[in-house]
């Protein structure tokens, strides 16, 4: 069965967390938090959901601020709010984390994130590392430090030229209209997600999906990458964390999985021990939705049944 109608999460500041949740078939293993990407919704994982909940995993999907039904203040969608924002987003994960210890105390939590959701995922290990018994790091489009830097700067420079927090024009030219262009022979700017047209079709006509994040929301997903970047950004996470990260062989946000490769050589390089990466070699941005999808979706639930034991 799909999700059904959301949960409400309230926080201290107001928010209102819209939280999918997806209950376990049989005997509970162990729970699976996710984290989307950035311009999509919780809604889109419901199929993943309803896979592992046949393999005995509980599931917990929420929607970011500024994404989905979740509601809060100063975030209208596209918007993160105010600053520091990507701390308050790294918050909102840890109090979706303290409802499922609440409604399942002693089972393991796996950490899953898909893109910016990977980006917020590594974000969360590196601050709250005893939460996770593992992470599952999927296609994150992860920029270097420089990059990152650099690109706060262009947003400096747009958001005093805008004169208020709006959609950017420049990002989208160096994302998502890039990678579209990346793919030979494009029936949609979206095909870059997917080898599966009807998936491709859903996402278009999802009024949830596609829209062009703020300024504001730009300059947050750099800081998470600031964060990731950081020498000491995994300095508190136990060497033996069992860490699954998955990429695509003909994704463009990824370069082809080239940086999930280069996150893997960096875990090994810092002694990590317990890494398992998969580069899905056609598959695009969207493995949960890519043509193989039910092969992927196996893997994961493979790896997570050997952390739940």
């Amino acid at each position: 069965m799909p999700f059904g109608a959301p949960k409400t999460l309230s926080t201290s500041d107001g928010a209102r967390i819209a939280l999918y949740v997806q209950p376990a078939q049989g005997r509970p293993r162990a729970v699976v938090q996710i984290n989307h990407g950035l311009a999509e919704h919780a809604r889109r994982y419901a199929r993943f959901a309803d896979f592992l909940a046949g393999k005995g995993f509980y599931v917990y999907a929420h929607d970011h601020r500024g994404h989905g039904a979740t509601r809060a203040p100063g975030a209208p969608r596209g918007s993160f709010g105010p600053s520091p924002a990507a701390e308050t987003i790294v918050a909102d994960v840890l109090a979706v984390h303290g409802a499922i210890t609440a409604d399942h105390p002693g089972l393991p939590v796996i950490l899953f994130g898909h893109s910016m959701g990977a980006q917020i995922a590594l974000n969360f290990l590196s601050a709250h590392p005893e939460r996770c018994a593992g992470a599952a790091i999927w296609n994150a489009p992860l920029a270097t430090a420089l990059e990152a830097r650099a690109g706060k700067l262009v947003l400096a420079w747009e958001r005093f030229r805008l004169g208020s927090d709006v959609p950017s024009r420049i990002m989208p030219h160096f994302t998502f209209s890039a990678w579209a262009r990346a793919i030979p022979n494009a029936a949609t700017p979206f095909d870059w997600l997917s080898r599966d047209p009807e998936e491709v079709r859903k996402c278009v006509e999802d009024p949830d999906c596609g829209w062009l994040p703020t300024v504001g929301m730009w300059r947050d997903v750099f800081d998470f990458n600031l964060k990731i970047a950081a020498a000491d950004a995994f300095a508190q996470v136990p060497r033996t964390m069992p860490i699954q990260l998955v990429g695509g062989g003909a994704d463009p946000s990824t370069k082809g999985g080239a940086i999930m490769r280069r996150l893997e050589k960096r875990l090994r390089r810092e002694g990590f021990s317990n890494l398992e990466t998969r580069i899905y070699e056609q598959a695009r941005h969207e493995t949960l939705n890519e043509i193989n999808r039910e092969e992927a979706m196996a893997d994961f639930a493979g790896w997570a049944k050997k952390i739940a034991g």
